[in-house]
Order: C-alpha cells, then structure tokens, then sequence
C-alpha cells in the first residue's frame, strides 16, 4: 500500500462539477493499493497516517499529528501510484490491484480513518476527479506499508 501525503490548508475534489469532498487544514491522502495489500497494511497505514507528526508545536517544530491539531483528512483513490515508467514513455499499470481488490480496501481504509474523531472526506473510487489543494509547507510524504516493500 502507497499513499501520498500533502500537508494541506485546503483541499477539494470535485466530480462531474460538483464538489464531494472538502477539508481545510489537514492532510491530503492519495492511496494506492496493490495486490497482494491486506488488513494488516490498512491497519499499519491508518495508524501512521493519524499520528504522523507534520504540524508545527509552538516552537515551530514538526512534532503534532492531524488528531493533534483536529485537522480534516481527504482521502483519494490513486492508481497511478504504482505506475511503472521505467521503460518506455507509457507507464505500466500491472503493479497496482484491479479495481475489485482494491476498492473494497480503500474503503476498509476509509472506515479505519474514520474510527477518529476527525472529518474524513474522499473522493470517489475509479471515477475522473479533479483535486484542488493549496499545499503548506510545501511538506509531502510517500508512505509505503511494510509488506510493500516484500
């Protein structure tokens, strides 16, 4: 499991031209999901995702979490983050789960960020989504899960 991570002051994604999900501060997550991803990467990630430590204390330093600081969370399907580009100019695909695996883990995913007392908004899974964010910091992390990296 791989998911992007923006620190952001706003994000939004919009569908067919309406807006469906929508935060201000918080974390922007872009998910992807490979095959061979389970419980345990859903579990490991929502937990590093809640309690990753990029918001600034009050000396300035990255040491408080979304829950810390009571931050929105916009979780977005993202295939693409397994793309291979490796050879030729077309990226490959093949690393990341079909649609009938990884739609229900993002949702799993989903309920897990839930489980918080946070505002979890998303997008919609393998639809055609614009996103807009205003990124702060700029701050961006790429999250992988243990067995990812098997």
């Amino acid at each position: 499991m791989r998911v992007l991570v923006q620190r952001v002051r706003h994000a939004s994604v919009e569908v067919d031209g309406a807006i469906i999900g929508n935060i201000e501060q918080g974390l922007l997550l872009f998910v992807g999901i490979a095959p061979n991803d389970g419980v345990s990467d859903l579990e490991w990630m929502s937990s590093k995702v809640l309690n990753l430590r990029v918001f600034e204390d009050g000396a300035g330093k990255m040491n408080r979490s979304v829950l810390d600081v009571q931050g929105g969370i916009l979780a977005v399907s993202q295939f693409t983050l397994y793309g291979d580009a490796r050879k030729g100019n077309r990226p490959s695909f093949t690393d990341a789960a079909q649609p009938e695996i990884a739609e229900p883990l993002y949702n799993q995913f989903v309920e897990k960020l839930r489980q918080s007392s946070l505002n979890i908004q998303t997008g919609r899974f393998a639809a055609q989504m614009q996103v807009e964010l205003i990124n702060d910091g700029p701050i961006t992390l790429m999250l992988e899960s243990p067995n990812a990296l098997k």
